[in-house]
C-alpha cells in the first residue's frame, strides 16, 4: 500500500449519509480525525468506520468511493480483522512443529 487518498469532509458526510449513519455518528467521526490531525491509515479509517456501525460491504463502498481500488481494500480488510483477531486473542503465531 504506502499510498495517500484526500477525501473531501463534505462527500464523505453525503457518502456516510447516503449508507444510513447518524448526524451524531459522522460528527464523532470528524472529531476522531481531528485529533488524528486529519490523517489516519486506512486500517484505522475502516476501523472507525466499523465502530459507527457499518457492515463489511458498506465499508468497501465507501472506501471504494474514495478511489481505493479493490485488492488494495481486501487487503486493508484482512488487516482490519487481524488486528480484531489480535485484540481479542493475542498475537497470532505459525508454529512448526517437527
Amino acid at each position: 500500500m504506502g499510498e495517500t487518498f484526500a477525501v473531501n469532509r463534505i462527500a464523505l458526510r453525503k457518502i456516510l449519509t447516503l449508507l444510513g449513519v447518524g448526524e451524531k455518528s459522522i460528527n464523532q467521526m470528524e472529531s476522531t480525525l481531528n485529533k488524528s490531525h486529519k490523517h489516519v491509515n486506512a486500517v484505522a479509517f475502516s476501523g472507525i468506520l466499523q465502530r459507527m456501525g457499518l457492515k463489511q460491504d458498506e465499508i468497501k463502498n465507501v472506501l471504494r468511493k474514495i478511489g481505493i481500488d479493490d485488492v488494495t481494500i481486501t487487503n486493508i480488510l484482512d488487516m482490519l480483522d487481524e488486528e480484531k483477531i489480535n485484540e481479542t486473542f493475542g498475537k497470532v503465531v505459525d508454529l512448526d512443529i517437527r
